[in-house]
């Protein structure tokens, strides 16, 4: 029986009215397990520990407040100590499910999952109700890794409790993992021949129709969830994302905006209208939605770079350095917003900046060609050829035949005199691609006016 302050309001002022004047009062021990349980949902442990013990000590004799006890051993962590009362009360009530349970729980916090489930698989048969331990036996086989198993034993809870969405969820989990979309559309279908108004089973069978890119399916199974429940804000989420898949950019912020009057304004919800307006033309409204998203989350990186890349188009850099730093400050090991700060810098001539961006982005492991070639042209710019030279045998690692590398190698060993080693690079560019040899007149006008650049040249021909 659970508790709540509306059934057993009584119980629990008494409890705590015993409490604070340290006068001992008589409970029952049903009125004792409804205080537990109620601290316990609470979390309000040193409570609920206090209950336990005051049980006990009225009713020695209760298995059920001994078992909460062995729950808070579990909860805290003290595992030698509820095996041992565990072990004493399976000698007393060796057909008590509760115990198998906890001792389940005991064997999953130390990960021994394949003796969990065995355990809870002996609960199965003592109980005549095992949708729960069904449900318990799938996050076991979930710790394993087991996806297969955990999804028919959630299937096999959900077959007796139809309204166990945590099983619901977990077992769509399991589906999506193994990517199994088409099996979880026929189970989604199964289940709502059953459950026909349940909006979450029709909003997790829009998210299958999504994967597989049957976007018009995916709508009329959010319709669905909204007919069932309209005010399910995820469906309305959803449902625009898709509607933006299909360039219905005008209905899509039509969903969104519903959500946002069904509860507190989400930032998701905010900055997808504001990239809606954005592909409509509409810039005026994609900033003020941008703009609104990181005033409702000021931490969410994603709205910062909304911004960012917003201003970037409109050719606006100092905007857009000042939002792309606003965002590397909330997720500084993100490689796209390190590469966006270096172009950025980039094009307002900073390049020392822009310089340490590529760097960082290489750092954090971008690899295109694009940034070791732009970092690369940079070092040159800002008189470093040698970590310039570094730099571009880092780049030869992953791209051992590229021209573009070659010549740009060849223009600084000429630069450094190093003519043995210039020249093997230039009969490599010209190997690979010789139209490209305009790199070298670009970035070293003067060596490729040199008399060595002419004379390799001309060899060539």
């Amino acid at each position: 029986m659970e508790f709540s302050p509306n059934n057993n309001e009584l119980s629990l002022t008494k409890f705590e009215s015993m409490l604070k004047t340290n006068h001992v009062l008589f409970f029952d021990s049903e009125e004792f397990e409804n205080i537990i349980h109620y601290y316990l949902d609470l979390g309000k442990i040193a409570l609920a520990k206090k209950a336990i013990k005051l049980g006990l000590n009225q009713h020695p004799s209760s298995t059920n407040l001994k078992l909460f006890k062995i729950e808070v051993f579990v909860f805290e962590n003290k595992l030698e100590q509820a095996d041992l009362m565990l072990n004493d009360l399976y000698t007393l009530e060796p057909q008590n499910e509760e115990i198998y349970i906890q001792k389940a729980n005991i064997l999953s916090k130390r990960d021994q999952h394949e003796e969990a489930i065995d355990v809870l698989k002996k609960a199965v048969k003592l109980s005549e109700e095992t949708a729960d331990l069904h449900s318990l036996i799938g996050m076991e086989y979930l710790f394993l890794d087991k996806f297969e198993e955990a999804k028919n034993s959630f299937i096999k809870c959900l077959e007796e409790d139809l309204e166990d969405y945590s099983a619901l969820y977990n077992m769509i989990y399991c589906f999506e993992f193994m990517e199994q979309y088409q099996e979880a559309i026929e189970y989604l279908n199964t289940y709502l021949d059953k459950n026909p108004y349940s909006e979450v089973a029709w909003h997790q069978l829009g998210k299958q129709y999504f994967a597989l890119k049957k976007y018009k399916k995916a709508i009329a199974a959010y319709d669905f969830a909204i007919i069932s429940d309209d005010t399910f804000v995820g469906a309305y989420i959803e449902k625009g994302k898709v509607l933006e898949k299909l360039k219905r950019f005008e209905d899509a912020i039509e969903s969104y905006t519903t959500s946002l009057t069904l509860e507190d304004p989400t930032s998701f919800a905010l900055l997808r209208i504001g990239h809606c307006y954005e592909k409509l033309g509409k810039n005026d409204l994609a900033v003020q939605y941008f703009y609104k998203t990181v005033h409702e989350d000021p931490l969410l990186d994603k709205g910062w770079v909304s911004i960012t890349r917003f201003y970037t188009k409109q050719k606006n850099y100092q905007k857009a350095l000042y939002y792309i730093n606003k965002a590397i400050n909330i997720d500084g090991d993100n490689v796209k917003y390190w590469k966006l700060y270096a172009q950025i810098n980039h094009r307002l001539n900073f390049l020392e900046e822009a310089e340490s961006g590529y760097k960082k982005a290489i750092e954090l492991g971008n690899y295109e060609l694009n940034t070791w070639l732009s970092r690369c042209d940079i070092l040159i710019k800002i008189g470093e050829p040698e970590a310039a030279i570094y730099n571009l045998l880092q780049a030869a690692e992953f791209y051992p035949e590229n021209a573009e590398i070659e010549y740009r190698l060849a223009g600084l060993y000429f630069k450094g005199n190093e003519v043995e080693k210039a020249s093997f690079h230039l009969k490599n560019g010209l190997h690979f691609n010789p139209e490209y040899v305009f790199i070298i007149e670009e970035l070293f006008p003067e060596t490729y006016k040199s008399k060595l650049v002419k004379k390799a040249l001309k060899a060539k021909e």
